[in-house]
């Protein structure tokens, strides 16, 4: 039998012993909207923040957010000076370049930004397609699979103002915020959402619940006693924060459930909280989000891409 004969009897041979399977496609439900949240991040890749955003991008290739959220503390030490700011490029631009992370990212500012200038991250939005931050604060609305009676509101609200110690510290350009506005515009934007409404998502950078080293510090006092009286009202199914560097789920007492995913760079110690805490994990990471008609999915997800915790939550 000639070579090339012999050589094709050979695969011939060859695939009727080992038959191929076809590969399966992977069963995704639609009726669902899918988002990622990480914060406190900008750090010009240091810290695992360039190794946190490879990982992002992989999980977010087969996760496929419609969204990101970012927490705030965008940019380490002092925010950015401009829009021309290099910062922009060396903990942004230059960092998370995979394809799956070129989606809209929904931003807010944590304390360090007010460190810098908070005006050019809301200009920055006119510039870059992904950065959306048209003001300090915001709302958002999707609906679930495209359907126009499954709504979801995502409510953006800049919590360093309402913070009494940043208006000690001069380095922090809080002076100009009117905190009276924003509260009164939060509870508007809550008490009027409409019927179609499904869900409730407030997003700010610092925590009502930490198992971190902030636990018992005045700031989340103060801002428990703010905030958690009006999420409670309106009915708020997530709080969902950064400013402590961990990942962490905690549940207390209430309707409202609360997260934090400030893990996108350096990483600093954490418990379990003692009112409620579920999860917490001091390592680099984010949490994956998948909302349906009834229910809320959160996965936590290291830098290393494993799965930390999965909670499950019904819609009440």
């Amino acid at each position: 039998m000639r070579p090339i004969l012999m050589s094709i009897f050979a695969l011939f041979i060859s695939m009727a012993a080992f038959p191929q399977k076809e590969a399966k496609p992977k069963t995704e439900n639609k009726k669902a909207l899918r988002f990622m949240v990480f914060g406190d991040w900008g750090r010009n890749g240091e810290d695992k923040q360039r190794e946190t955003a490879m990982e992002m991008g992989i999980n977010a290739k087969a996760f496929k957010p419609a969204f990101i959220v970012a927490t705030g503390d965008n940019f380490y030490p002092g925010g950015v000076r401009s829009t021309r700011d290099y910062n922009w490029v060396a903990s942004f631009e230059e960092i998370y370049t995979a394809h799956a992370l070129q989606t809209d990212w929904y931003v807010v500012l944590g304390n360090h930004d007010y460190r810098g200038n908070p005006q050019a991250e809301i200009d920055y939005t006119q510039i870059d397609r992904r950065w959306n931050m048209p003001a300090r604060y915001y709302t958002e609305t999707f609906f679930i699979g495209g359907d126009s009676t499954q709504g979801v509101l995502l409510v953006f609200i800049d919590t360093t103002p309402l913070i009494t110690e940043y208006y000690e510290t001069p380095e922090h350009h809080v002076n100009a915020a009117d905190t009276a506005a924003q509260r009164i515009w939060l509870e508007k934007t809550l008490q009027g959402a409409p019927s179609y409404i499904k869900w409730k998502f407030v997003f700010g950078h610092h925590p009502l619940w930490t198992g971190g080293g902030r636990m018992k510090a005045p700031e989340v006092a103060e801002l428990k006693s703010l905030l958690r009286p009006i999420f409670e009202k309106y009915h708020v199914n997530a709080y969902i924060c950064g400013h402590e560097h961990s990942l962490q789920y905690i549940k207390p007492q209430g309707f409202t459930h609360y997260f934090v995913s400030g893990a996108g760079s350096e990483t600093t110690p954490v418990i379990i909280h003692p009112d409620g805490g579920q999860f917490a994990k001091s390592i680099n990471g984010f949490m994956d989000f998948t909302v349906t008609s009834d229910q809320l999915e959160m996965n936590a997800i290291s830098f290393l891409g494993d799965s930390l915790y999965n909670v499950k939550i019904p819609r009440q």
